[in-house]
């Protein structure tokens, strides 16, 4: 029984939530949320970019997105009303995609002289100096920018992997350009190339999450953003009207629906006659007969007759905005299997930060002194380039390139977007075809039916 009196006791909110790149942001996101007062569970959608607090009352949920903005993550509280006037598709990211293929194309480029192919300028290694940092200093920045936060947040994230590992080969080719007796490798198409990818693989992720979210915008879609109020007492079909924005329509109020219009709100017809295709609630095609004193919903399409309707229902209240909050709701829950992806990938960074020093640590202190024959290994041009100055590789540089290789492989991006996005994909569908789910929890029990 007392359980049952404090589910009555709190409230539920939500929060569009920017700025999270990999699980290991919605792990960040999620413990800030459940260490501010009153706050009794979070749960965190990577793919929709939303939150869901569950609470008391007496949280602010401002005081919330503020919490969240402070520590890198812009917020605000969601409303599902701004979203449905708001509504629009994303554009494909053409720009990113561009940059990402132009800084690829150079980086392969400069591998090319390690099979024997030189052209004149785009080899030359002032020149893949200026490239890498060119690329680190503009496309690449916001990830030094972001990687640094999460760390000054304790909370290390994909950036900060990648961020740690372009920069630190970046800074050894430096050091080997500027001091060429030290005999190191000057590796600066590695740094452009690990920003390429990164950037590429966020213009698939974007790409990703506007097909994944394509259902949820279909019923954003199915409410009309304005309506027409009727001043005229009684109204009448054809009277005056004001278009006004949906929001703005009260309860009471009198709304003209012309031929071809989506109804608004829900409400009750009081003049006029037409047919309604209400197939985007009861999955009927065929139009339904509507008279005055019949119920009407919002987002259903007029077809034949100009009708004035009294609103019932309004904004957050109305048949659709409800199935929108549901499924937006479902959407947001997470399976078992999605709960554990994230627990790992929340540790996940501090692991591999940890492999990446034991590395270092192994190979400078003990895996070179032990096989002494590593340092004489590589490619062809780096071996003729050692028996040149008759000197094998540096120890410390071997380190170094093994501890990289370690960060930038072991980004968690797809530990943490591929169950989201096989969730909001599924309820999606389901959506579109008249099917609520109620969250990837039930999603994935829904296996076990055999009826």
């Amino acid at each position: 029984m007392p359980e049952a009196t404090i589910d009555r006791d709190l409230t539920t909110l939500t929060l569009d939530v920017g700025g999270m790149k990999c699980a290991g942001c919605v792990r960040a996101v999620e413990t800030q949320l459940t260490q501010h007062p009153g706050v009794i569970a979070a749960t965190v959608n990577l793919v929709t970019e939303q939150a869901t607090i569950e609470c008391a009352p007496t949280v602010d949920p401002t005081v919330l997105a503020d919490r969240l903005t402070q520590a890198g993550f812009p917020s605000q509280p969601h409303d599902t009303e701004l979203a449905i006037e708001q509504n629009e598709t994303p554009q494909p990211p053409y720009r990113q995609l561009a940059i990402a293929a132009v800084l690829l194309i150079l980086s392969a480029i400069g591998h090319l002289e390690h099979f024997g192919y030189f052209i004149p300028g785009l080899s030359n290694i002032w020149f893949h100096f200026g490239l890498a940092s060119i690329a680190l200093a503009v496309p690449g920045r916001s990830i030094f920018i972001e990687g640094w936060r999460g760390l000054r947040q304790n909370a290390p994230n994909m950036n900060t992997l990648v961020g740690l590992g372009t920069l630190t080969a970046y800074s050894a080719s430096v050091v080997a350009l500027l001091l060429p007796r030290l005999g190191w490798e000057c590796f600066f198409d590695e740094p452009v190339m690990l920003v390429g990818f990164i950037l590429l693989g966020r213009a698939l992720e974007q790409q990703a999450r506007s097909r994944a979210t394509a259902s949820l915008r279909s019923l954003l879609a199915l409410q009309p953003a304005s309506a027409r109020l009727i001043a005229a007492n009684p109204p009448q079909v054809d009277s005056a009207a004001i278009e006004v924005p949906t929001r703005q329509v009260k309860i009471g109020a009198w709304v003209q629906v012309l031929p071809g219009d989506k109804i608004p709100v829900d409400g009750e017809i009081v003049a006029g006659q037409t047919t309604i295709d209400e197939s985007m609630l009861t999955g009927e095609a065929i139009p339904v007969l509507k008279q005055p004193g019949d119920a009407v919903a919002a987002g259903s399409l007029n077809q034949s007759g100009a009708i004035a309707i009294r609103a019932t229902r309004t904004g957050k209240e109305t048949t659709l905005a409800q199935i929108i909050s549901l499924v937006e709701a479902a959407q947001t829950r997470k399976a078992p299997i999605q709960k554990l992806a994230d627990w790992v990938a929340g540790y996940f960074t501090y692991g591999v930060l940890a492999i990446a020093l034991l590395t270092f640590l192994f190979w400078y202190f003990i895996g070179t002194p032990l096989w002494p024959q590593v340092l004489q290994s590589g490619t062809h041009a780096a071996m003729e380039h050692a028996m040149m100055h008759s000197a094998n590789t540096s120890p410390l540089l071997l380190s170094l390139k093994l501890a990289i290789a370690v960060l930038v492989i072991a980004c968690p991006c797809a530990l943490g977007l591929a169950t989201p996005t096989a969730i909001l994909v599924g309820s999606g569908i389901g959506a579109d075809r008249g099917l609520l789910i109620r969250g990837g929890d039930v999603l994935e029990k829904v296996h076990h039916l055999d009826a």
